[in-house]
């Protein structure tokens, strides 16, 4: 299952909003238009309540959840709200492999720069940290997302460095 950090509020989820919804709490199933199962929500906190599909686990804004008979609703199916995730991912990963190319600037998860895109192989990449070609590590194409200010490891250096010491450097 993969958990969507997408912003999934302007997906068309105009629940009614209610103030204080005492249905939104960890373990309640959601229903949707129809009164079908959408799914579980596996935790609330800090506004933010995420809802387990059984295929993505969505944060939704408590706000976005309606008060039913059985429990909280939305407005979508359990069929939509897992399409509308799976082409946002898509559209995520499209923008990610457009910008994940050799030669490509990379940087880590704290903005801090991780190197240069040396090899793509499948899904290995492999970057010269600082740029240094004697200084590589290779790291998974799911490892890096485009952002509004390039491409960025979902890891930082220190997580990296971490990693490499674990393995004896390898």
């Amino acid at each position: 299952m993969k958990f969507a950090k997408l912003a999934v509020a302007a997906i068309a989820l105009a629940a009614t909003p209610a103030l204080a919804n005492d249905q939104v709490v960890a373990g309640a199933t959601v229903t949707g238009p129809e009164g079908q199962a959408v799914g579980t929500i596996v935790s609330v906190e800090n506004g933010q309540a995420v809802l387990d599909t059984g295929k993505h686990k969505v944060p939704l804004g408590v706000e976005m959840y309606g008060q039913g008979e059985a429990g909280p609703t939305i407005t979508v199916t359990k069929a939509q709200l897992d399409s509308m995730i799976d082409a946002q991912l898509a559209e995520a990963a499209a923008k990610r492999d457009a910008a994940l190319v050799v030669g490509a600037e990379a940087m880590a998860a704290d903005h801090a720069a991780l190197g240069t895109v040396l090899e793509i192989n499948g899904n290995n990449v492999v970057i010269a940290r600082g740029g240094d070609e004697a200084n590589k590590v290779t790291l998974l194409r799911s490892h890096f997302d485009a952002t509004d200010h390039g491409l960025m490891a979902r890891l930082t250096n220190a997580q990296i460095d971490a990693a490499m010491a674990a393995q004896g450097g390898q």
